[in-house]
Parts: structure tokens; sequence; C-alpha cells
């Protein structure tokens, strides 16, 4: 990559980072960016004054940075600043840049030290700067200092993670050289989040503060504390030169002369200093960049093509035109009705997972709630033979009657239909209910426009209302409708002959649901709760119920079957639920007092949720597994009232077995009918004509404040996102327009070692080159080749470079090499000899 097209670089991730600070998003993006990391009075500050050459950060004792400033520099042939948040104002007097600093900190934080996260956007033009952008982080502080929270070493530290734990983040970990650097609280927080050292560069400060006699040249020379990126070494103004408005200048010749001066530093003066600072980690920063871009176009990309469709949806209702308006009014209606209606009639696409739709809900009602309603209503045995004695004496009167009434019949079967109205009447209330609940899910996508979901909520609730009324006449209809005639003659009716011929012992009762005698009824986990601890405990098993058992294995693979249990003369009983349990419970026991499983005389199962209990009752109900009914307890009756009583049981018995199927079968049909299907009928036809009817249809589509912040946000990052985008585009652009230099044969260069690395950075050959004495950061076994392109030749004769000699191999362990362009990052230094030299 050509000098020309890395130039650009900077510049233009500078115009990503103003794109999304000028709304106040960063969409996440990890965008390349230097990171100033240091304590207090670390010298930060002084760092990127010197790179400026001008003083224009705030100073004092404390906190002073309370605010990440993004400070970029840009080269140019006038000097001036621009705040993003100050558009179109340029401040030449950086004492002015100072006093915005200051300002605008103070407006986010307050006056009081307070700090926050919200970045300055500060860019500096100058002839005296190199392309570069750094994020100044408020120094790491440990005491709170006046209306600053005890924790606020932690807030800071929070802060300063924000930025330097992203990958793309290059850590600028500053340390005066006065200060023990095991203790530097810059290069351990650097050590967190980049423990191999792949993104940190060490800059010690203050190397004239040092004691006498003593020297950091350990630290500089990496040897200490190595760094893959290395230590750059500083000196920065001191107070009384900051306080006596020392040129900076003049500073940076005196930086200088130390280093030149300096017995320790001298031999490494043309690798430290603010300059060399300053070009490093523009050079540093610019290979960053490249290396990211191809990353940071794709979640540019994703996050764009994410956005997309909100954003052209919210453009469209945006609109002022009324007729956008009332499209957008149709179109909403219209997938709120499709919505309502795959909710209760099903739907393959968007399939809900977690849990039950409307329609499914509704379907449990009618074929596993209502059915169990009306079993525990049946099942009152003792009362049941006290009304069928009641009546047959009643009816008698004073005389002992010969033949069993069929009045008391009539009068048994007519108070056993009209205590149906309750299941009857509940199952309509729990379909409204349903129905209710459905619109509200489906009103939830309609948020956006409060109006319109407020209305449309109260039309379809009011209708569905209206509706629950007519479906509870129709239900009431329908037993009166069975209190009107009770026909003695249908062919399911055991009949007065039958019925006597019965024995007095209980038989079982007809199933309440359709059985197959060896199909899977229910499947699904319970927990075996009344396992003692000493034998394990509660355990949860997969079961399986059949018409004729129940089982259970290990897991739903239903591999290793734990136990079968007949249904035989089982019963289901309620157990109340534990102060201190979360489970639903339910006992299975056998009602001739034997043991259920192993020496358990129950089987207390246990569910997360009742409505899993009600379901488990209900599919027991389908394999003939009745509720706990209460034993009728014999009291005085003559023979001949006893048989009288048993006949008309069994006769109620087998009559209200064919009103219980009649009813089952009607119920859903009435509700779906009068209910359901008016219900979606009504949305798709009727709805959208009531809304324009309810008032201004206009003002139906007005935002909610959430919604207008929510659609203003989408766009402003929406529309960031695509000068983003466009802006990666000029950058491949940019970059690529200059090839690499093709490939040379280097077999002329002898192999001194078996494994060898190259610099692969081409250097522009105009002459030759002469290798000078090994530079003092070099390793002793450090080694290096040259690659020259094709058309220039090895030079034959030239006189020898000064001794030492340069060993060569790279395997030892000295600094990494930059693969850059700029020569001064070199472990050895490259002189161009003029053409004229004979070759």
């Amino acid at each position: 990559m050509g000098n020309r097209g890395m130039e650009v670089l900077i510049p233009l991730v500078n115009r990503l980072q103003d794109a999304f600070s000028a709304i106040g998003q960063t969409c996440d993006l990890d965008l390349p960016q230097i990171a100033v990391v240091g304590g207090q009075s670390a010298g930060k500050s002084s760092v990127l004054e010197n790179f400026v050459g001008r003083d224009f950060l705030p100073r004092g004792s404390g906190i002073v940075t309370r605010r990440p400033l993004v400070l970029q520099l840009i080269s140019s042939t006038s000097e001036h600043a621009e705040f993003l948040h100050c558009k179109g104002k340029k401040f030449t007097d950086f004492d002015d840049v100072r006093r915005e600093i200051e300002a605008e900190t103070d407006r986010v934080t307050g006056t009081n030290k307070g700090i926050s996260s919200i970045p300055i956007n500060l860019r500096v033009y100058s002839p005296n700067v190199l392309n570069l952008t750094l994020i100044d982080l408020p120094g790491i502080t440990k005491v709170p200092v006046g209306d600053q929270p005890p924790d606020i070493e932690y807030q800071i530290r929070d802060m300063i993670m924000q930025f330097i734990c992203r990958e793309n983040c290059l850590i600028l970990a500053v340390t005066p050289a006065n200060m023990d650097l095991a203790n530097s609280d810059a290069l351990k927080l650097a050590k967190d989040v980049d423990p191999q050292g792949h993104r940190t560069i060490g800059v010690i400060t203050k190397l004239d503060l040092t004691d006498k006699g003593t020297d950091v040249r350990d630290v500089l020379e990496n040897r200490l504390l190595p760094l893959r990126r290395g230590y750059v070494g500083v000196v920065n103004r001191s107070q009384k030169d900051i306080e006596g408005k020392k040129d900076i200048s003049a500073a940076l010749a005196a930086e200088r002369r130390f280093f030149k001066s300096h017995p320790a530093y001298r031999h490494m003066a043309d690798c430290m200093g603010t300059l060399y600072l300053q070009r490093l980690l523009n050079q540093q920063l610019t290979n960053h960049i490249r290396d990211t871009l191809p990353a940071l176009r794709s979640r540019l990309q994703g996050q764009f093509l994410s956005l997309d469709k909100e954003a052209e949806e919210y453009k469209c209702l945006n609109s002022d035109d009324p007729s956008r308006k009332t499209k957008a009014l149709m179109q909403l209606i219209q997938h709120f009705g499709l919505d309502f209606e795959k909710r209760i009639e099903g739907s393959g696409d968007q399939v809900d997972t977690v849990e039950l739709s409307g329609g499914a809900k509704i379907n449990r009602i009618f074929h596993e709630r209502f059915p169990f309603e009306l079993v525990k209503m049946e099942f009152d045995e003792k009362e049941l033979r006290r009304e069928i004695s009641y009546a047959i004496k009643n009816i008698h009167g004073i005389r002992t009657g010969l033949f069993t009434p069929d009045m008391a019949f009539e009068a048994i079967v007519k108070k056993q239909i009209v205590k149906l109205k309750g299941p009857c009447l509940k199952c309509v209330d729990m379909v409204i209910q349903e129905l209710i609940n459905t619109v509200q899910q489906c009103t939830n996508k309609l948020e956006s426009f409060p109006k319109l979901r407020e209305e449309t909520e109260r039309i379809v609730t009011t209708h569905i209302r209206e509706q629950e009324s007519q479906a509870k006449d129709q239900v009431l209809l329908s037993l009166e409708i069975q209190l009107s005639y009770i026909n003695t003659n249908h062919e399911d009716f055991i009949g007065f002959a039958n019925a006597q011929q019965k024995t007095s012992q209980t038989s079982k009762k007809p199933s309440a649901g359709n059985q197959v005698s060896h199909s899977v009824i229910r499947k699904g986990w319970l927990t075996i709760n009344n396992i003692s601890l000493i034998k394990g405990g509660a355990k949860e098993y997969w079961f399986m119920l059949t018409a004729e058992s129940l089982s259970w294995f290990k897991d739903d693979e239903e591999k290793e079957k734990k136990y079968m249990l007949p249904l035989d003369n089982l019963k289901v009983r309620d157990i109340e639920k534990g102060f201190m349990s979360s489970k639903h419970i339910f006992a299975i026991f056998n009602t001739e007092q034997r043991n259920v499983y192993k020496d358990y005389r129950h089987l207390e199962l246990a569910c997360d949720t009742q409505d899993e209990v009600d379901s488990w009752k209900a599919s027991l109900l389908r394999a003939g597994v009745y509720p706990e009914k209460t034993t009728a307890e014999s009291f005085s009756m003559d023979p001949q009232l006893e048989r009288q009583v048993e006949t008309i049981r069994n006769l109620v018995d087998s009559y209200m077995s064919i009103v219980y199927k009649s009813i089952r079968d009607l119920m859903p049909k009435t509700i779906m009918h009068l209910v359901i299907n008016n219900v979606e009928e009504f949305i798709h036809s009727e709805l959208l004509a009531q809304l324009y009817s309810s008032g201004d249809q206009y003002s139906l589509m007005d935002e909610s404040p959430e919604q207008a912040l929510r659609r203003e946000e989408v766009l402003c990052t929406h529309a960031a996102l695509k000068e983003a985008l466009n802006i990666i585009t000029d950058i491949s652009t940019s970059t690529i327009s200059t090839p690499l230099p093709p490939p040379v044969d280097s077999s002329w260069l002898h192999s001194g070692s078996l494994h060898r690395r190259y610099l692969t950075s081409p250097l522009p050959v105009q002459g030759v080159f002469i290798i000078t004495p090994p530079h003092p950061l070099m390793h002793p076994s450090f080694s290096f080749s040259l690659r020259f392109p094709p058309g220039y030749s090895v030079p034959k004769k030239h006189p020898a470079p000064p001794a030492p000699s340069l060993p060569v191999h790279l395997d030892a362990p000295a600094p990494p090499v930059s693969n850059s362009t700029d020569t001064t990052n070199t472990t050895s230094r490259l002189k161009r000899v003029p053409p004229s030299v004979p070759r």
C-alpha cells in the first residue's frame, strides 16, 4: 500500500467518528483509535499539547479531564481548532479552546468535579502536526474530591475500560519516570485488557525528574516490562515552564538536547522525544486502521441492513400527506386482522415456541378444561343418592310405593341439567378472556400510535362483549331445550328394565372423552414428589399416559422405563400446595387401599403451574381415572327403597351421559359460531369503518413521544450508517489505488539461519544503501535483509560498512519489526547514498 493511500486513512476515520458523534450515537462500532491512559499528573495533557504545539488543555489540581476528549489532529497549511458541538465556528485563539472545553465539560458534568462518558470532539488543523486521532481519558484517581461520589475511582476505571477493552483501540499508557513501573495504573489497566501487549504503546514522561544517578534505560530498551510496541521517552515542560509561558517549540528543542546529552539515553536519542512519538503513533494508527477496515465494513453493513426496513417504514409514516396516513392506517388494521386470525386459527409461519397462542389455549378449554369441569360437577355421589331418596319419598307421600316413580327420575335429571349452567357459562367466560388477551397482544404492535391502539382495542373488545352476551343466551337456551323434554326413547338410554337388572355395585362410569385402548393420550415431565430424601428425594421423570396405564421413564428418549402403573381402580385426589413449595401437586391412589408404587399408598405428582395440573387431570379423565368422590354413607333405608334409589341412580347416570355428550359437542360449536368466527368477520369487514366513524381519523396516527424519539433515533442512525458506508467505500478506493511492488528474487542473499524473516516494507531505492553500525536497542543476534525491485543490481564494489558487522537472525527476543514504510521505525538505520556512487 503506497503512502499516498495511507495518508487518507486517519482523516477518513475521523469522518466516521464525526458522523456518529454528531447524532450522539456510536452504533457499537469499534472504530480504530488511540486512547491515552494514565494517572493524575502523569503528563498526558503535556504530551498532547506538545503534539499540537499550543497550550489548549485545562490545567489545575485534582481531576481536570472529566470527559473523554476526542482530539483529531489534521495537517493543514492554516492553524485553527473546531468543536463538533460548535459547527461552523473556528477558534484561532487556543486560550478560547481551553475555555470552551471547560464550559462544555461543566455543561454536562456540573462544576464540582463530576465525570461523564459523553465525549467532546475537538479537531485541530495545523502545519505542525501529523494526522492523528487520540482520546484523552480522565486521569486515574484514588480519593473523591468535592461532590464526587465515593466510588469515583471505579467510575473512572469503568469509563476507561469502555474504550480500551475494544480490540480496535490502541492504548497509549503514560507513566512518569519517577514512579515505579510495577505500580503504574496505566500499564496495569492495559495489561488487564491486552495481556499480550499487542495494542499497548508505553510512554515514559518526566525523565528529567528522576533522582540523580538513576535512569529508566532498562524500561526504554524494552527489557524490564517488555511491550510488543515498545516504549518512547518524552520530556515535558515543568510546572514552572508552563506558568512562565515557555514556548513549546523551545521546550521541544530542550527535550532534544536532553536526549542527545544524557549518557543513559543519547545512544537512543533518535527513537525518543515528542516528535518521534508523534510519527510513531501516526504510523501505528495508520497501519491499525488499514488492518481493521474489512471487519469494520462488515459491521457497518450488518447494522445498516438491520435498520433499513424499519427506517423505510418510518419515512412513510412520517409524511404529513393525509393520503399517506390513510394508507398507513389501512395497512395497520389489515395487519392487525391477519395477526389476530393467525393467533386464533394457527399458522405455519413464525410459530411461537415459548407459549401457547390464543387458538391453542381455546382448544384446551374446549377439550380439557370444560370436560373436566363437567366431571367435577358430576361426582357428588352422597348428595345425589340423598336427593333421589328424598324425591322418591316425597312423591309417595304417606303411602308406601310399590313401583319406582319415573317422576323422581325426571326431577333428578332436570336438577342435574340445571347444574350444567355453571360449567357452561364458565367455559364461555374463559374463551372470552382468551379472545380479549389475544386482541391485546395484537394491539401491542400498534403501540407506536397510542390513540389508534386504544380505539382499536375498545371497539373490538366491545364487540366481543356483545357476542359474549349472545353466546351465553344461546347456551342457556340449549339447556332450556334439554329441560323441556326428557327423551327416554333415546337409543343410548338404558331404560327401566336394564336399570333394574344392574347390580347394586358401583360400576365404572363411561369415559368422559373418546378413548382408544392402546393410543397415547399424553406425554410430559412430572415430578414424583413424595419419595423420601433417603431414597433420593423428589425427582423429575418423563411420563406417558395411555388408556390402560401410566408409565414413566428416565428421560424423554423413552429408553429406560422406570415403572408402569395400570389404571384399574385408580382415582385422582387434590393435594394442597406446601408453604415452601413452588410446585402444584395432585395425587393418584388406589380405591382398594393397595400400594400404588412400591410401598407407597399414593403417588404425589407435581407440576410447575396449576394449568399443567388441570391439563393432566383432564388427560387422566380421558383415560377413565376420575377425581375422588365422597363415598355414600349408609343411612336407614328399607330394601325396596334402596333398590328404587339404585334404579333411579342408574337411569340418571345413563341419561346424563347422553346430555354430557351432547353439551360437550354443542358448546364449542356455539362459541365458535357466535363469538370467534363473528369477531374475525367483524375485524375484517367492520373495524376500519368504525374507526373512521369514531372521530378524526388523522389524529389516530399521532405518534407517541417514545415512538417519535425512536423514529428520530433510527432515521439519524440509518443516515449516519449510510454515510459511514460511503466513507468506507472512499477508503477502499483511496488505499487500493497504489499497488504493492512486485516480489523480487532474493536468492542472492546469503542464508545465515534456517529461520529467517525479512523486512517486507518496500524501500524506494534510488541509489546504494549503506548499513550503519547496529542501533543501541538492537539485540546482538538481530538481523535483517534488503529486497531490491527488479532492475536494480546488487552493489559489487563498495567499501565495507564500519565494524561491527551485523549477524543475521530475527528469532531472538528482540523488539518486533513493524511493516511500516517509515524507515525510522526499523531497528537499523538506512542511509541513502547519492546515485553518483558507482554501482
